[in-house]
């Protein structure tokens, strides 16, 4: 995969960027992308949890011994679409971005005066809704500008699991609405989708906790082959949320 310098780059770039990410990942480039599976597929370590000064997340990349590392830790304060973004921002950072070992982000601000920062924020909108996946889902009568409707918003955000915010700065960069139309539906998204009967959890945070990854493997390991005690095996449960009452109880709960 190809590395880029660090400058703004061109559109039509980090489109392409994108879909190459795609094709590694050997995803269409129209169908959603389950980010939960891509993580897991390219050993990505990836912890959400709350984080102070409203910072959407980091990302970190680690060479050593002829191994790539790479890391992603995500604010679950965040509404769960815009951690959907955050991850896609980061997977810039981690794959495209050259000379790159650690970047703390607040995404979403789509900023050129931070190139990296920039094209991270656009190949995040690129990754998680597609181009040829979001003119099949915008129906011919509303392809014009500002014609799209709000159910036609609210079936594209639910079908990519991503926020308002990211869907309308992805038609406001394709030209399909302009900035008056974006600030008129940019509120209210959790109540339209209640309108529309659509589930909510989308629009609302969650996560807190949650570990994608291998650090549990990692734990048992270190804990079978004598490297850490019993206490700190348990310590590492406990990071990850588990909850040891449960591992300590007697009986076994059936699925």
């Amino acid at each position: 995969m190809s590395l880029i310098k660090s400058r703004l780059l061109d559109i039509t770039d980090l489109q392409n960027l994108a879909n190459e990410f795609r094709v590694m990942n050997k995803l269409s480039y129209s169908e959603p992308i389950r980010l939960k599976s891509i993580l897991l597929k390219n050993n990505i370590l990836t912890v959400f949890l709350p984080l102070k000064g409203g910072f959407s997340g980091m990302s970190m990349l680690l060479k050593e011994n002829n191994e790539t590392k790479r890391f992603i830790l995500v604010n679950s304060e965040h509404s769960r679409g815009k951690q959907h973004f955050t991850v896609c921002h980061e997977l810039y950072h981690l794959y495209f971005q050259d000379d790159f070992s650690y970047s703390k982000n607040n995404v979403g601000l789509f900023d050129k005066k931070n190139p990296e920062e920039y094209n991270a924020d656009m190949f995040a909108s690129f990754l998680l809704i597609p181009e040829s996946g979001l003119q099949e889902m915008i129906p011919r009568e509303e392809r014009d500008k500002n014609k799209i409707t709000l159910k036609t918003i609210l079936g594209i955000e639910q079908y990519y699991a991503c926020s308002r915010t990211a869907l309308l700065y992805r038609l406001l960069n394709s030209k399909k609405i302009d900035k008056e139309f974006f600030t008129t539906y940019s509120t209210r998204a959790r109540h339209s989708a209640i309108q529309f009967g659509y589930d909510t959890s989308l629009y609302i945070k969650g996560n807190e906790g949650v570990v994608i990854g291998d650090y549990g493997i990692k734990a048992r390991e270190l804990f079978d082959n004598g490297s850490i005690s019993e206490s700190s095996y348990f310590g590492l449960l406990e990071d990850m949320g588990v909850d040891l009452a449960k591992l300590e109880s007697n009986g076994e709960e059936s699925e």
